[in-house]
């Protein structure tokens, strides 16, 4: 049982859904012993400390007035997204939060600044654990009622087969009216939000003169009013000879606890690097040979990769909002989700290299030098991290995209898989992305000499993930590929000495068959396959255990502080 460490806070209203007690400090002492206690785990500086508060900034001089005038109006924009983000991730955190800021108490400013880092009270480093109350965080968070079982929502779809389509959309909410279940439209339940967002990039896209991104903020700002994102999905894929840019929706489905279903609202805004962008677009020259090589038959990598537009930005990193500010930052990401828009257009693969930077000098070297031993720690290099994360955003493309169930029906791999697929997804990317290093060393992309630097800032990168905790998905996903990897004698660890090396004589097998894995779990679709498969190696082992306990002084990732002045 965890021990907590009474509070006392201004706290003026109970917030019943959490069932959380508070503290009520007032001149008065009857009042203030009438009221219940606010519990807060003690540890809570602890925890702040595995963030590292680090500016992320750019070069103003990049932009010219237009650009500076829009960049600030994008950056209004991506604001508004932090609001809707509180209402899905946890419907009750405004309410604590606007409570806690009340109080002039060091360790309420702690547990409020904490709560803000993971927009909520839940630690979403580990497993989502409260530290403020007990009560646990839903599975579904704040896109179903809290009572809502997974059993219940399915047997509701089954008892009524006209509902199925928008119970499963990414852009519902489910609610209880009456004693029915009913699929709220995000452009009906966010519209007060919504609707300011959308002016502020109808104003950005009035301040422009490039007609690409004019027509993609024109289009996003009304998608985002009718709950259909599919246009402006491709237009944001096709933006072309912008230096300044936005991407802002509902995207990813990791919140969604529950079902796997639900996307959540999120923003990021940044400056494309022409210059870097030049020099890595030649891995899409190597696309469709990537596919090919994937180490299964043809029915795990039947997506059309050959002839998509498939951009690669490297960029910096202006400011982000919701789902992409939450806990752990994003170093790249790959949108949009939407396999219509896969199929027509491709992806757009963003690589935000200021972010990287410090993500590596911050963590991945420290952690390496503490983990490694001394042979393999020379041998970790921010090229081979950067050819990492460029290769694993790359990678999500690669393998199955849509299967046929076994009565005939055609579905997409996340819907298969459903709360399942964001950890065997993520894992895949980075697998893939591992295995395919010798073909592009084959092809001359990339030095023949980078291979050993390769495995071995993968495996310090292992650690860095891993403390992300098993309720993420990277983490998740990663501590998968760890166990099944150290089974195959890939990863040989010392207990004397408590350090890892790569056993070079073996991970390349162990990497290829690891990506077969993958590869089938996700085109065969079978979700009791897959939950046996985490069940096996979604458990962390002692001496993992003890070689993470040793990182704890090391910070787990950054907290951003932006830079850019409105």
């Amino acid at each position: 049982m965890k021990h907590f460490k009474s509070h006392s806070a201004v706290i003026a209203a109970l917030i019943l859904t959490l069932a959380f007690a508070f503290a009520c400090r007032t001149k008065k002492a009857k009042e203030e012993e009438a009221m219940p206690k606010l519990s807060l785990l003690p540890d809570i500086q602890q925890r702040l400390a595995k963030y590292s508060p680090t500016e992320i900034g750019f070069d103003a001089s990049l932009l010219a007035g237009e650009d500076r005038q829009v960049l600030k109006k994008l950056v209004s924009a991506a604001q508004r997204i932090d609001e809707i983000f509180w209402k899905q991730s946890c419907p009750q955190g405004p309410a604590l939060k606007k409570e806690l800021e009340k109080s002039s108490g060091l360790e309420d400013k702690d547990a409020l600044h904490f709560l803000r880092i993971n927009f909520g009270p839940f630690d979403r480093q580990d497993e989502n654990k409260p530290f403020i109350g007990t009560t646990p965080k839903p599975a579904g968070a704040g896109f179903y009622p809290p009572d809502l079982t997974k059993e219940e929502f399915a047997a509701w779809i089954a008892g009524h087969p006209d509902v199925k389509e928008e119970f499963e959309s990414p852009f519902t909410v489910i609610k209880r009216e009456g004693g029915k279940l009913v699929a709220i439209p995000y452009n009906v339940e966010y519209r007060d939000d919504l609707s300011p967002l959308a002016r502020d990039l109808e104003e950005a896209a009035g301040l422009t003169s490039n007609p690409t991104l004019k027509k993609y903020l024109t289009g996003r700002a009304a998608d985002l009013l009718n709950n259909d994102y599919y246009q402006s999905d491709c237009d944001w894929i096709d933006l072309k000879d912008n230096l300044v840019e936005i991407v802002i929706g509902p995207y990813e489905v990791y919140e969604d606890g529950l079902n796997g279903l639900k996307a959540s609202y999120e923003s990021y805004v940044y400056i494309n690097d022409v210059a870097e962008m030049k020099k890595i677009r030649g891995y899409l020259d190597y696309l469709d040979e990537m596919q090919k090589n994937l180490p299964v038959k043809h029915q795990y990598k039947d997506q059309k990769v050959a002839g998509l537009a498939s951009p690669l930005n490297v960029v910096f990193e202006v400011f982000t909002a919701g789902d992409a500010k939450a806990g752990i930052q994003t170093s790249a990401f790959v949108l949009p989700n939407d396999e219509r828009v896969r199929e027509k257009k491709g992806t757009k693969k963003v690589f935000l290299k200021n972010v990287m930077e410090a993500k590596f000098n911050k963590s991945l070297i420290p952690i390496s030098e503490r983990i490694l031993t001394a042979e393999d720690r020379r041998l970790v290099s921010f090229a081979a991290y950067f050819n990492e994360t460029v290769l694993h955003e790359i990678c999500h493309a690669l393998g199955p995209g849509s299967l046929s169930l076994p009565d005939g029906t055609r579905t997409t791999v996340n819907k298969a898989l459903r709360d399942l697929y964001s950890p065997i997804e993520e894992a895949k990317a980075d697998i893939v992305g591992l295995y395919n290093i010798p073909l592009l060393m084959k092809k001359g992309w990339i030095p023949a000499d980078m291979e050993n630097e390769a495995y071995t800032t993968y495996l310090a990168g292992i650690f860095r993930a891993l403390r992300f905790g098993a309720a993420e998905a990277h983490g998740l996903g990663t501590l998968l590929q760890y166990n099944f990897l150290r089974e195959k004698g890939a990863f040989l660890y010392d207990p004397q000495t408590m350090k890892f090396r790569v056993n070079f004589k073996s991970v390349k097998e162990a990497v290829k068959e690891l990506a077969r894995a993958f590869l089938m779990l996700e085109g065969n679709g079978d979700y009791a396959e897959v939950k046996q498969f985490i069940g096996r190696y979604g458990k962390m082992d002692e001496d993992t255990q003890r070689v993470i306990s040793r990182l704890q002084d090391i910070p787990v990732d950054i907290e951003p502080i932006f830079t850019i002045k409105l």
